[in-house]
């Protein structure tokens, strides 16, 4: 027993030995180590083997096993490794890589990103809402008369059941105020959407990012302040001025101006935000809807802002177009990343 189990070993290791292919090694594993094997077989012939002699066969059993089972290893080893080589062949490895493109979050989406952070600094939260909304929270909680041009059909998008795509974020500010009481401050970034025409500097859709400041004695010195160190944080060292304006949901209202250099041009000033204090008649239409005092003017004021995202990206990078935004064109973009 003890000849013919040394014969099967020496057999399988010439087998194994002589074998080129992945195909045929497996086979050998079948033929000798399959459970219909040779091994399994020579096992089975334990019950023949007298007691005394059945330690040493045994063992014999496990030392057979042992190296066809290594052997197998070994050339499957040498074939993956020689199958890896061959791949590589002719590959001059001294070539320099293929550069491997990389992406980058989109330019609006960068610099919103950075507005976000910024305001999120000073203590805002985020706010969402709706873009399909009703008249009501986008024209009459505002204190928008039903003679303004932006309700008009030509500016505005309405679809027939007398809702509409919202023109600005300020509904958001509406929508938060109804459920959440003083003091809030708020920025709601978001898409907005309005009949223009299609330009260099007008988009039937356009991205914007809207503010609100509600609580107790909040002043225009706070309105002031606030805008002045957000776009001091968004372009640097620059001096912003305020405008004397009209938004029929803010009283006093201001265009704001920062003064910066464009492409190497002299500094300029370049209307950039719109802002104002809130109206009170805006919380007073707030108040009808709570059906409580937690909006009276006499209690409380506040400041709201708003700018174009699309604006600020402008700015930023010094784009001259706003189409080139929205072409997805991977030459303009790639410049990004």
């Amino acid at each position: 027993m003890l000849d013919a189990l040394e014969q099967l070993k020496n057999d399988a290791l010439a087998e194994i030995s002589s074998h080129s292919t992945e195909a045929e090694l497996e086979g050998a594993r079948v033929k000798f180590l399959g459970k219909k094997g040779q091994l399994a077989a020579a096992s089975g012939g334990m019950r023949d083997v007298a007691k005394e002699d059945k330690p040493a066969v045994g063992a014999k059993l496990n030392e057979v096993r042992t190296a066809i089972t290594e052997a197998l290893d070994e050339k499957n080893t040498a074939l993956t490794n020689a199958k890896d080589a061959a791949a590589f062949d002719g590959i001059d490895a001294s070539l320099p890589s293929r550069p491997i493109p990389q992406g980058a979050l989109h330019p609006l989406t960068q610099v919103q990103h950075n507005a976000i952070s910024v305001l999120r600094r000073m203590g805002f939260s985020l706010a969402e809402g709706p873009e399909i909304e009703t008249e009501w929270h986008c024209f009459d909680a505002l204190n928008t008369p039903t003679d303004h041009p932006a309700r008009n059909e030509s500016d505005t998008f309405y679809f027939e059941n007398g809702k509409l795509l919202r023109t600005h974020t300020s509904s958001v500010q509406v929508r938060t105020m109804e459920t959440t009481p003083p003091p809030i401050r708020i920025i709601a970034p978001g898409s907005a959407f309005r009949r223009d025409e299609v330009d260099a500097t007008h988009l039937p859709v356009f991205n914007q990012l809207e503010g609100l400041y509600v609580d107790e004695d909040v002043t225009l010195a706070d309105l002031k302040g606030t805008l002045e160190f957000f776009f001091q944080e968004m372009f640097g060292d620059v001096e912003v001025r305020f405008r004397p304006h009209f938004f029929p949901f803010t009283e006093p209202s201001f265009e704001v101006d920062v003064k910066l250099e464009i492409k190497g041009q002299a500094a300029k000033w370049i209307e950039i935000a719109g802002c104002g204090m809130v109206d009170p008649a805006v919380f007073d239409s707030v108040g009808k809807t709570r059906d409580d005092k937690e909006y009276s003017p006499k209690k409380i004021s506040g400041f709201a802002f708003g700018m174009g995202i699309d604006r600020l990206a402008m700015i930023t990078y010094g784009i001259p177009d706003l189409r080139l935004l929205i072409e997805n064109d991977v030459r303009f973009l790639g410049q990004f990343a």
